[in-house]
Order: C-alpha cells, then structure tokens, then sequence
C-alpha cells in the first residue's frame, strides 16, 4: 500500500455553484437521522375524569374546570412534542450537484489522499492506526472503496475518528464531516465517475 498521484481533469470539478444544494443536502440528511420519537400526551389523553374539582365561585380558589389542565401537576401538556418524520425530500439533481460540490472542494484542499490499493494481512485495528499516521492523517478520515473489503472494514471499525464507506454510499454530510478521503484507486475513479458532468 503506497500514495500515488492521480491526474483528473479540472473541467469536471464543480466549484462555480452548488453551495445551497450542499446546505440543504446536510441538513436532508441530519433531519432522516432524527428519531422524531418525543411524545407527550395533550389535555385530552391524560386520565382523570370530567367533573369541576370545585364550584366556580366561592371558594377563595382560582375557578377550575378540569383535572387534566396543562396548569396543573399531572396534567396534560400543551403544544407538546408528538412522533413525526423529519424527512425531506432532496431531488436527485440536487443531490448529485450537492456531492459533486462537496467533493470537488476536498479535492482542490488536497484532502483526498490515494492509494494503489488496501491490503491488510489480516483485519487488525493496530495497522489501521499504523497506515493512516504514515499517511499523516492524524483527525478524522472516511476510508472508500469501491467494492466493501470486510478486512478492511474489520480493521477501521475500532478507531472512533474513522468512517468506512463504499464510493457509491458516500454521501454529502460525510464528506464534509471527515478531515480527509483516504481512497483506493478503483474507489477514487468511482468517486471521479460520480461526478462526471
């Protein structure tokens, strides 16, 4: 395993537009993340019966009319949370334009570091760890393949500052999550093959 140079021609880079696509791409792809699972129940869920806890007047208390107030300890709570999907649609063009952007950006900061290939004697963490400070990666760093090496995904698996990808999984909030692209060249020409114009 040793970095190459590779040669790509700058035309297919895209670094005139797109920065919208990758704002709202990141934000699609946090929302989908979000487990949209609080739930609170309304006045009209709690338990507790209809009957007026005491007449209107008086009584020197504030007037009442029902256990299940939200003013009141063991009510309901009001306008409180309820399940929901925080999906978004992103239309493919967008997010195609949002990829090509994001990474045509690493590129031109030379954070994308190519090998000639990932062979590993057998899935161990510790040469993980070896390869990459070689490397000079010393934060985080998203490991793409073209096709899933499961020694390789074994040996990234344990290091918390590493993700592990396929070039077509990628995705946008990735590659703008991790300090650097650590490809093979197979993976590196299905990356350069996305964002073909």
């Amino acid at each position: 395993m040793k970095k190459i140079e590779v040669a790509f021609d700058q035309a297919q880079l895209t670094l005139d537009k797109g920065e919208q696509a990758v704002k709202d791409a990141v934000t699609a792809i946090r929302n989908a993340l979000r487990a949209g699972t609080a739930s609170t129940k309304s006045k009209g869920e709690v338990a507790g019966s209809n009957k007026k806890p005491w007449k209107q007047k008086g009584t020197g208390n504030a007037r009442a009319g029902f256990r299940q107030s939200p003013v009141w300890r063991g009510g309901g709570v009001a306008h409180g949370p309820h399940p929901r999907s925080y999906e978004q649609k992103i239309n493919k063009k967008v997010m195609k334009l949002a990829f090509a952007r994001a990474f045509s950006d690493k590129l031109v900061a030379g954070d994308v570091i190519v090998l000639d290939e990932f062979k590993f004697e057998a899935p161990k963490t510790k040469l993980m760890v070896k390869l990459l400070k070689e490397l000079g990666v010393d934060r985080t760093a998203c490991i793409v393949q073209k096709d899933v090496d499961d020694t390789v995904v074994l040996a990234a698996s344990n290091i918390p500052t590493v993700d592990y990808s396929t070039a077509q999984a990628l995705d946008v909030y990735t590659v703008l999550a991790n300090r650097k692209l650590v490809c093979d060249k197979d993976g590196f020409d299905a990356l350069m093959a996305r964002i073909a114009k």
